[in-house]
């Protein structure tokens, strides 16, 4: 078990006064001032109406309060980042079930607002390994959520609520053992329904040319050309990669068939360039690359550098002084029935000019503590493989368009072939579409009761009007 000591001085007591603070800080706060946390780093994209007014504290509410290597658990506070975590869990040849692909979200923002990776369709979302949740109730209480508990209705209504229902103090998660290395094969298609049926395949099987497979994403460059990345644990490597530096991981799944990367590295193989997107800095060019210094390329910065856009809009200005036309944010992560994939795949990029796209194939780990076994708020079927499809950029808005037009494009795309999309980013439904999608009567059910007198935001406004 991990020595208290070792993450945190006095952990418990830590933990507990400054989940006390946070309490009597949110307790201050006169009825009707927005309500809001104090953090340093975000990984949403919704704009949001600006405030002077301090958000809640939770300084004190990040840290790994516990490993333990014999129960594969750990108890961990609702504000820890997952780099943090992840360090505290490979020093015991642990990992969490889901690690989400950027540094700093959160725990608590990834079992509130979702998170995937390429253990998903194995593991599920972060959510489904948790054990346990202590939750900043809307009515200011700390209550214990768990499946079966008296609090299960919150646990329930928790995943994809963002906040809206109260915030995660404390979790208690479920962890896998690693192995020191990843052997990674990158798989070539020309045609996207041989693409999505070897996603089939593999999801069905375990397995792709005999050999076991651990994790799996992929990402599309062309209708005729993506590739489908396997990850199979390895106690040895000849060689091991990192791409924490000058070296571009999306670019070495074309130029490579295989590789090996230690697990830490493998896990935050895209932080180092977003994924890709860090190619709208410039920070791909090897000329600039060399001068900046390695702390510097990691995922938080780069969106701090948008938020900076997001505020002042300085591109967006040089672009209208340059006679540009303006240009729509299309940054989402949708879920598509495998089936449908290939078709939803054919349609975007007909209709949408961006590239790469990024797959991700996920199935719920097992039936959801409900009657249907879905989570309410986020109703993917048992039983049932689906793929994140995930796009980050921009678009020029076509003359005698509207900004949003694409993405309630998108919408309605997504909706046609079964499918759901992530609240992290710009949504347009209306509220009849939206409530049809997340689960109201749950919604309304554990707000009523969590949140009674509405001091947090209602879930549709938060998500689709941006307050």
């Amino acid at each position: 078990m991990t020595s208290p000591s070792r993450l945190a001085p006095n952990p418990w007591g830590a933990h507990e006064a400054a989940a006390a603070r946070l309490v009597a800080q949110y307790h201050s706060l006169p009825p009707g001032e927005p309500v809001r946390l104090a953090k340093s780093t975000t990984n949403l994209f919704r704009p949001r109406e600006r405030t002077r007014r301090p958000g809640l504290d939770v300084s004190g509410l990040n840290h790994v309060l516990e490993v333990d290597p014999e129960s594969r658990t750990a108890v961990v506070q609702g504000m820890t980042t997952y780099e943090d975590l992840v360090d505290a869990t490979l020093a015991h040849g642990l990992m969490p079930y889901v690690v989400p692909q950027l540094k700093t979200i959160t725990l608590g923002g990834a079992v509130t607002g979702l998170g995937i990776e390429a253990s998903s369709w194995r593991n599920g979302l972060p959510h489904e390994s948790v054990r346990s949740i202590d939750v900043l109730t809307g009515d200011g209480r700390v209550v214990t959520a768990t499946p079966d508990g008296p609090e299960a209705e919150l646990f329930r209504a928790f995943p994809n609520s963002y906040g809206t229902l109260g915030y995660a103090l404390r979790l208690t998660i479920d962890l896998e053992p690693v192995q020191p290395y990843v052997h990674v094969r990158h798989v070539r298609f020309d045609d996207l329904d041989a693409l999505t049926t070897a996603i089939e395949r593999v999801v069905t099987d375990g397995s792709w040319d005999g050999r076991p497979v651990q994790f799996v994403d992929g990402v599309v460059f062309t209708a005729t050309e993506a590739y489908l990345t396997l990850g199979s644990w390895a106690q040895q490597a000849p060689y091991s990669n990192s791409y924490s530096g000058q070296q571009i991981y999306y670019r070495s799944i074309q130029q490579r068939r295989e590789d090996r990367l230690t697990v830490r590295d493998y896990l935050w193989r895209w932080d180092t360039d977003w994924f890709w997107c860090s190619r709208a800095l410039g920070v791909q060019n090897p000329s600039i690359r060399r001068l900046v210094p390695k702390r510097y390329l990691r995922s938080d910065v780069y969106q701090r550098i948008i938020g900076l856009e997001n505020r002042y809009h300085p591109m967006a200005r040089l672009d209208a002084l340059r006679g540009r036309p303006a240009r729509e944010r299309v940054v989402q992560d949708v879920e598509v029935p495998v089936e449908r994939t290939a078709e939803f795949l054919r349609w975007f990029l007909d209709e949408v000019p961006i590239e790469p796209v990024w797959l991700c194939p996920l199935r719920l780990r097992r039936p959801a503590p409900t009657e249907n076994g879905q989570w309410p708020l986020y109703p993917l079927r048992p039983g049932t493989t689906y793929v994140n499809v995930g796009f980050w950029s921009t678009v020029a808005i076509a003359e005698g368009a509207q900004d949003g037009d694409v993405n309630r494009a998108i919408e309605r795309k997504v909706a046609e072939t079964g499918g759901h999309k992530s609240l992290y980013s710009d949504a347009y439904y209306t509220p009849e579409e939206f409530w049809a999608l997340y689960g109201e009567r749950t919604y309304r059910s554990a707000k009523a009761r969590y949140d009674g007198q509405g001091r947090l935001l209602d879930l549709y406004d938060k998500a689709v009007r941006r307050r």
